[in-house]
């Protein structure tokens, strides 16, 4: 038989348990020193990290930017001796060293952002207590400096900030993720997260091009060798498929390294001077300034011009360029030999509103449209303005300043039969899942010459090539129909003695158009400086490199 417990005995079972809860308390929330002082030499910390953005590809799936891992380093403070900073002396910035070389507050303080491996390894080299490793995502361009102004740059936490890379950011940006970070007693660093990259479900979409980086190679290449041989300030070159509006190569020099961060900090290498300068386009722009004429019905082609050296007008004059008078000539030698006075007087047949209106329609000083930033629209001004000499002075494409994307996108309707499309250089858009967003395609602006007049105007183009001003452009084994243009620059209102812009577009093959291609040179400074002998054999050694790499095959569009 058990006995039954007394009062007494139940007290003291409950002094039992109120001293045991009393002590469990009391050891969590008063711990010992002994432990306190353990515990903080072992804590959990979050670091946020750059993640995986987008790929951009060329239009053959060529990889054009993508992500790769890369070392950050971190201090933190707690663990960190100043008196170790001078130890990075050669390795990082003197700011840098200079911050950590000075008691420091709080848990962290970024050492190094996305690391060189070089640089990763001299600061592992070191062991210093209290900087720690983290790895992150990068932005890599494989290609280095081809395509740089078209596909942009990032920020040091992958946000685009030029090119593909901020127009399509909205695709391309992941998210940065964080890493679960945990120190041990010993002092070693942990990542515990379950995954290396939390971005966000189905990770970044991806862009495709409509460049084919094959030619953007050799259009390059053979940029930088004319820049360099004629001592130019500049250059820029677009070449575009006629019947759909795609670029294939737009190069622009002086040209930039994105992975390079300090040559980000030079504004004039960032800009895009295919889409981003404005010039006086010269007699490249002859050819459109005669088909607007002729859709007027204001020119025949059986007509002639008398054409002297000198052609006064109103409070100027016209001249012509190499300093001769041609006598009479025929509408098709004036643009084939490139007559100023006679190219003068075949626009001034057309009202200075009808000209504007003209120039308007065929997308001049309107925004292109393409995908990329810092587009300019070029500058007209306002046939109120055309008095005196102004209208003849546009007739010979001066008064007047377009992009080279807006002239060579001009060319292209000469080449397709009349139509003028909508330039494009974006083929394709994926978001996350891999569903197509936008897609680059043959779009209509609208229709600014007769088939029968492009025809024509192709067909003078062409003997330009064969007997007139561009025949240092012509290939054997090619029929290419083009035109020179050779223009002053203006500044502040006033052209500049000895400084001039010397330029060829042409299109190939003559016969059915698959490629408009203009090239320029600025500011050559070397002796030559007319397009006929700068522009257009760069343009030749160009076309040459296609064929002979095998890069010429039909891009099928529709006229």
């Amino acid at each position: 038989m058990f006995r039954r417990f007394g009062g007494s005995h139940w007290f003291l079972v409950f002094l039992f348990f109120t001293v045991l809860f009393w002590r469990v308390a009391s050891l969590q929330l008063f711990p010992d020193s002994r432990v306190e002082k353990q515990s903080r030499r072992q804590y959990w910390s979050r670091v946020q990290v750059s993640t995986d953005r987008g790929f951009i590809y060329d239009r053959s799936g060529r990889v054009l930017a993508l992500s790769v891992p890369v070392s950050s380093f971190f201090i933190d403070p707690a663990f960190w001796d100043p008196a170790d900073g001078p130890k990075l002396k050669g390795i990082l910035p003197d700011g840098i060293i200079s911050a950590v070389s000075s008691p420091m507050t709080g848990r962290y303080f970024s050492l190094a952002r996305k690391t060189d491996e070089e640089t990763a390894a001299k600061i592992r080299e070191l062991k210093i207590k209290g900087i720690y490793e983290v790895t992150e995502k990068k932005r890599l361009y494989p290609n280095k400096s081809l395509l740089s102004h078209v596909l942009g740059f990032c920020d040091v936490d992958d946000k685009g900030l030029s090119g593909i890379e901020l127009i399509w950011d909205k695709v391309l940006f992941s998210p940065p993720g964080l890493k679960m970070l945990v120190k041990e007693s010993s002092g070693r660093m942990l990542d515990v997260s379950r995954q290396s990259w939390t971005p966000s479900a189905g990770g970044p979409g991806s862009v495709r091009l409509s460049v084919d980086s094959r030619i953007q190679f050799i259009v390059e290449k053979r940029l930088s060798e004319g820049v360099a041989e004629h001592g130019a300030k500049w250059g820029t070159a677009i070449c575009i498929e006629p019947g759909t509006g795609a670029v294939v190569a737009m190069a622009s020099l002086p040209s930039f390294n994105p992975n390079v961060r300090e040559d980000l900090l030079n504004s004039r290498k960032i800009i895009n001077g295919s889409v981003g300068l404005t010039y006086e386009p010269g007699s490249t722009f002859k050819p459109i300034v005669l088909a607007i004429a002729m859709e007027k019905g204001l020119v025949g082609k059986g007509e002639a011009f008398n054409c002297p050296y000198t052609l006064k007008v109103a409070d100027g004059h016209i001249s012509e360029a190499n300093r001769v008078s041609y006598g009479k000539l025929s509408v098709s030698d004036i643009l084939i030999k490139s007559s100023n006075t006679g190219m003068a007087q075949i626009g001034m047949r057309v009202k200075p509103f009808d000209m504007y209106n003209g120039v308007r329609e065929w997308g001049f000083s309107k925004p292109p449209g393409i995908e990329l930033n810092g587009v300019e629209d070029g500058l007209l001004a306002s046939p109120e303005q055309w008095r005196g000499v102004i209208p003849a002075n546009i007739s010979i494409g001066q008064g007047i300043a377009v992009t080279p994307l807006h002239l060579v996108t001009a060319m292209a309707a000469i080449a397709n039969g009349g139509k003028l499309l909508k330039p494009y250089i974006v083929s394709e858009v994926k978001d996350s899942s891999g569903k197509i967003i936008h897609r680059g395609e043959r779009r209509l602006v609208r229709e600014v010459l007769s088939s029968a007049s492009a025809s024509w105007i192709l067909s003078l183009m062409r003997d330009s090539v064969k007997r007139g001003t561009g025949k240092q452009a012509g290939l054997p084994y090619v029929s290419i129909a083009g035109k020179t243009g050779t223009a002053q620059v203006a500044e502040k209102g006033e052209y500049k003695k000895g400084k001039w812009i010397s330029s060829f577009v042409g299109i190939w093959p003559a016969e059915k158009p698959e490629y408009v291609m203009l090239v320029i040179i600025g500011e050559p400074s070397k002796g030559k400086f007319y397009g006929g002998d700068v522009a257009a054999p760069l343009f030749r050694r160009i076309v040459e490199d296609m064929y002979q790499t095998g890069l010429f095959a039909r891009a099928g569009w529709e006229g």
